[in-house]
């Protein structure tokens, strides 16, 4: 799986789960950000979305 902002692969741990976090847009669809993106934008969904 990759992230919405910069595009990297985002790392999974035991069974499958990432190393990020899933935020909607504003249709309601689900984005994965990866957790380097959340620091760098600390953790501003605007930001993060409009980025890519």
């Amino acid at each position: 799986m990759k992230c919405k902002s910069c595009g990297k692969k985002v790392e999974e741990i035991f069974l499958k789960k990432v190393l990020g976090t899933y935020m909607k847009d504003k249709k309601g669809k689900k984005h994965l950000v990866c957790s380097n993106c959340q620091k760098k934008f600390k953790n501003d969904k605007n930001k993060i979305l409009t980025s890519s």
